[in-house]
Order: C-alpha cells, then sequence, then structure tokens
C-alpha cells in the first residue's frame, strides 16, 4: 500500500512540473482561447474614420475659397477631427460598423467622440460637396424638387444662404431629404449634422456648407455674406444630384 502510495505521488509530481514548464510557453490567446475570436471580431468592425482624398487641388476653389484657406482646412482642422475621433474610438471601446451606427447614436457619446466625429464626417462631405468650374444650378430630379419644396431655386438659395449667415457662432447649413424625399433646409451647431439621434432636424444630408470662421475668415475677415455668395459658385450639383437620387 504504501508502495503504491509513493508511486501515485511521483507520477503525480512529475504532471505539475510539466505542467510548470509549459504554462511559460504558452501565449495569452492560447489560454483564453475561447475569447479570442469576439477579440478578433471587435478590432475587425470597429468604426475608423479617414479623410477622403481631394479631387482638387488646394487652389482649385479659387476664387471663391483661397489655396491657403484650403490648405489649413484640410491638413490641420479636418485631419485634427479624426485623429481625435478615432482616439476615442479606441479609448472608449466604441464598436461602430458604420458612421451611420455611430451617429444614430450620438446622445450617447462623449463630447470628444461626438464632436471630433462630426467634424471627421461633415468634412470628408463638404469637400465632396464642391469643384471647381462646376455647373450653375441643378438639374432634373433635384431640380424639380427644389422648385416644389421652395418655389424656385432662387428662394431656395436665399433661404439656404439666411440658415448659413443665421447660424449664430460656428457650424454648418444643411439642405436634406426627409423619407418621402421632401426637402428641408436646416442648420446645426458645431460639428452636429441631420443623422445624429438627437438633432431636431433630421434628414439625410444632400448638401452642406461649413460656416466655422476658420473655412473663410483668411480671405473674407468677418464677411460671412461674402464667403456665402461665393460659395454657391463651387456647389458640385453633380453629387448632389446622386445623393438626392
Amino acid at each position: 500500500m504504501k508502495t503504491n502510495n509513493r508511486r501515485k505521488f511521483l507520477e503525480d509530481t512529475f504532471k505539475l512540473s510539466i505542467g510548470a514548464a509549459v504554462l511559460p510557453m504558452l501565449k495569452p490567446f492560447d489560454v483564453f482561447a475561447d475569447e479570442t475570436p469576439k477579440t478578433k471580431t471587435e478590432k475587425k468592425n470597429a468604426l475608423a474614420f479617414a479623410q477622403v482624398p481631394l479631387t482638387y487641388g488646394y487652389n482649385g476653389l479659387e476664387p471663391y475659397i483661397d489655396a491657403k484657406t484650403m490648405e489649413i482646412h484640410y491638413t490641420k482642422h479636418h485631419a485634427a477631427y479624426v485623429k481625435n475621433v478615432n482616439e476615442a474610438i479606441v479609448a472608449e471601446h466604441l464598436n461602430f460598423k458604420n458612421e451611420g451606427e455611430f451617429f444614430a447614436q450620438a446622445s450617447s457619446l462623449s463630447a470628444k467622440a461626438r464632436n471630433n466625429g462630426g467634424g471627421a464626417w461633415n468634412h470628408n462631405f463638404f469637400w465632396e460637396s464642391m469643384k471647381g468650374g462646376g455647373a450653375a444650378a441643378p438639374s432634373g430630379l433635384l431640380k424639380q424638387a427644389i422648385d416644389k419644396s421652395f418655389g424656385s431655386f432662387d428662394q431656395f438659395k436665399d433661404q439656404f444662404s439666411q440658415a448659413a449667415m443665421g447660424r449664430f457662432g460656428s457650424g454648418w447649413a444643411w439642405l436634406i431629404s426627409d423619407q418621402n424625399k421632401n426637402l428641408k433646409i436646416t442648420s446645426t451647431p458645431n460639428q452636429d449634422n441631420p443623422l445624429m439621434d438627437d438633432v431636431p432636424v433630421k434628414g439625410l444630408p444632400l448638401l452642406g456648407l461649413d460656416v466655422w470662421e476658420h473655412a473663410y475668415y483668411l480671405k473674407y475677415q468677418n464677411k460671412r455674406n461674402e464667403y456665402v455668395a461665393g460659395w454657391w459658385n463651387v456647389v458640385n450639383w453633380d453629387a448632389v444630384s446622386k445623393r438626392f437620387v
């Protein structure tokens, strides 16, 4: 009996020593292998914002938007929004699959995530809403919808410009489409946009104008009205029409 007990003791000790030697060789994901797929999926699905490449040079919108403003606006302001929102996504363990999900829960986001996420998306939208030498007015279905909603294109321009001028401080003016494709003009403060779940007027953005001072101050100083008037000359109506259809 004593011999059997001694043999069992030696066998158990041998097993433990082998286990102790092997355990340090295992990587953390080997020990917790059942958690690996979830971690990888979260990283794969996590949203990351990025700047769209410009389709025109910094001087491509002159004389209405000057090259220096475009360069600073794109490489400094917009780049900072993208950097900051991506930092917030990582630090706060946000796991949105796309920008739509992100803005659909804007009211629950931190100020850093919300403001910088809005700034990143809004500016991409803004760059793609402009081009040099484009059409002076929309055509086709978009023109028909504008005429129906606002009376005429000129009346639409007046109302949109009023929204841009009436935004106190920093913000945006928007043309949006609701679920029934009815067109509306609205305005948001700071870097909010009509996709966010808690803005007063929600809808699909078709056209947006940045009225933060950094968008125009180098050229126009405090003359926002001149900036707004000049901006109509660089609206990319082809892009706006594609968003509407």
